[in-house]
């Protein structure tokens, strides 16, 4: 249903909260855009009174923990349909002291695409959903409201040994993926997804449209793992492909403890990373009825517990075989565990969708659920009893729809520096992330669901790095440490979580802030502080 138009919204919303102070900044936002846009975007606008609001709010909302009565919505919603209507949102909204809050895919962890605890606005970046591939430049533009799916499908639609080194979950948004740095099945042969941006396109906070060459190196270096959504609003990003063979080899085998599970995952530590880069195989470790699909007995100690070893190889089963011999006779991996398939199937199979239906991957609908995502990075190999102490997590209620997820690294990403892009994670042995989920009939059970991630955190502490404990930014976690909802963040505050993101590269990060919004507009609960905050604003008319 389109909204009314923008003077009648603000008549309407004169009379209803003209004693409301959040409501006058709603008022006179509103009031600001109509005299902008002439009223010509009425049907981008969404606000509470309007019918369609709940639907487009909730609409790529996942983290089910951030939409209860409580939680704060937006007094208003917009999605943009051409990145000339953004300019206006950011300066309307930045003159009657609303924050924004910018959404691709809705899958951010902690709700900070969505939510604010003072008066904001969405914009919601869907309508830039569009991927334009250039085969022979081996090259795309992808819009941030795009998902992983549809920038695979363009290229596969393009050419089938042509990919992009992404993530596995096909309903991710590109806007957060992509500028949190954004890791996959490539990313031991090509980097991080964030590593291949080659050219962006960004809105800054006094509306000016830059590219790369506009708003320098500096910037541009910090929305590739460093986020976005504390610098400007990404409009869309540019690409570089990388090529696959026609064929890939994949493999998924289930090991329970009664199979050496422990000592498999134990062995496999010092296996995989040093692998080569064709080859990335990964672990997840947890119930075998929550890892197979399959039913298993879930009476007390019955419970079976065991490790999914999961293959990405780029290349044919035979030599797949051969590397596994050579390398990890102990998993038994025979002919028959071993499928062939082009790269777009892998993305198909790893999501566990049919993989002759590459169409699914346009579907961005999303399965709402209560998520908590705990990251760690690994630099020594945990003993077996520290792998066994991680089992007793899963005997218990709240780790029956939870995985720990075990990506190994070297290869490509042990090559790239450090300070390359905001990512600095590169010289771990692999990444350790506890991936929580309950369901909507346990939503009164939220505490010790909480709890329990925090306790297998806790746990891992001797095992994981920790000067600082590391974390991953794309697996956002406000344990960590936030930012003042209202007023200045001190450096040293935000240092809390944003050295166990980004280590050195946050005083880096920081710089950039303060070049480029030195004051605060675009803020959120883990955006950097700017340093200073003497400045006054220019408008880019």
């Amino acid at each position: 249903m389109k909204t009314p138009t923008i003077s009648a919204l603000t008549f309407t919303l004169l009379l209803i909260f003209s004693c409301s102070s959040s409501a006058n900044a709603q008022e006179d936002f509103l009031q600001c855009l109509y005299e902008k846009f002439h009223n010509m975007i009425s049907n981008v606008v969404y606000t509470p009174q309007n019918s369609s609001f709940s639907s487009v709010l909730l609409n790529s909302t996942w983290n089910l923990r951030y939409t209860t009565p409580s939680t704060p919505e937006p007094q208003v919603i917009i999605t943009p349909e051409h990145e000339s209507q953004i300019p206006p949102v950011i300066l309307c909204a930045r003159d009657n002291d609303m924050e924004i809050r910018i959404r691709s895919g809705g899958h951010d962890m902690e709700g900070g695409s969505f939510v604010s605890e003072v008066p904001f606005v969405i914009l919601d970046m869907i309508n830039f959903s569009q991927a334009t591939v250039d085969a022979e430049a081996k090259t795309a533009w992808v819009g941030t409201g795009a998902t992983l799916g549809i920038l695979y499908y363009s290229i596969a639609e393009k050419s089938p040994t042509l990919a992009f080194p992404a993530g596995f979950c096909p309903t991710v948004g590109i806007g957060g993926h992509l500028s949190g740095g954004g890791y996959g099945a490539l990313f031991r042969k090509y980097g991080f997804a964030a590593d291949n941006v080659i050219d962006a396109r960004i809105v800054d906070v006094n509306g000016r449209i830059l590219d790369r060459k506009s708003m320098g190196e500096d910037l541009f270096w910090a929305i590739r793992g460093g986020g976005g959504a504390s610098f400007g609003v990404i409009v869309s990003f540019k690409v570089q492909l990388v090529d696959v063979p026609e064929k890939v080899t994949v493999f998924n085998i289930h090991r329970t403890l009664q199979q050496n599970a422990t000592q498999l995952i134990h062995r496999w530590q010092y296996i995989a990373p040093k692998f080569e880069k064709d080859l990335h195989l990964y672990i997840n470790a947890g119930r075998t009825s929550y890892l197979t699909g399959e039913n298993s007995s879930q009476d007390g100690r019955n419970i079976s517990l065991g490790a999914s070893f999961k293959a990405f190889y780029l290349g044919g089963v035979d030599r797949l075989l051969s590397l596994m011999q050579e390398s990890f006779p102990e998993l038994g991996v025979v002919r028959e565990d071993c499928i062939e398939m082009r790269w777009i199937q892998s993305v198909l199979y790893f999501f566990g969708i049919p993989i002759d239906s590459p169409e699914n991957l346009l579907n961005r609908t999303i399965s709402k659920t209560y998520v908590k995502f705990k990251s760690n990075y690994v630099q020594a190999p945990i003993p077996a009893n520290g792998i066994e102490g991680i089992w007793k997590f899963y005997y218990e209620k709240e780790g029956e729809n939870s995985e720990v997820i075990m990506f190994p690294y070297g290869g490509r990403m042990a090559e790239i520096p450090e300070s390359e892009t905001p990512y600095p994670h590169r010289n771990s042995l692999f990444s350790l992330s506890v991936e929580l989920f309950w369901h909507e009939e346990e939503a009164q059970n939220t505490d010790k669901y909480l709890s329990w991630s925090s306790r297998i955190y806790n746990y891992l502490t001797p095992y994981v790095e920790n000067s600082p404990r590391a974390s991953y930014y794309n697996y956002r976690d406000l344990d960590l440490g936030v930012n003042n909802p209202k007023g200045k963040t001190s450096y040293e505050q935000a240092s809390i979580w944003g050295k166990k993101y980004f280590k050195n590269n946050f005083d880096r990060l920081v710089r950039v802030k303060t070049d480029v919004d030195p004051k605060n507009f675009f803020r959120n609960e883990q955006s950097f502080p700017p340093l200073d905050s003497r400045f006054t604003y220019v408008d880019e008319d």
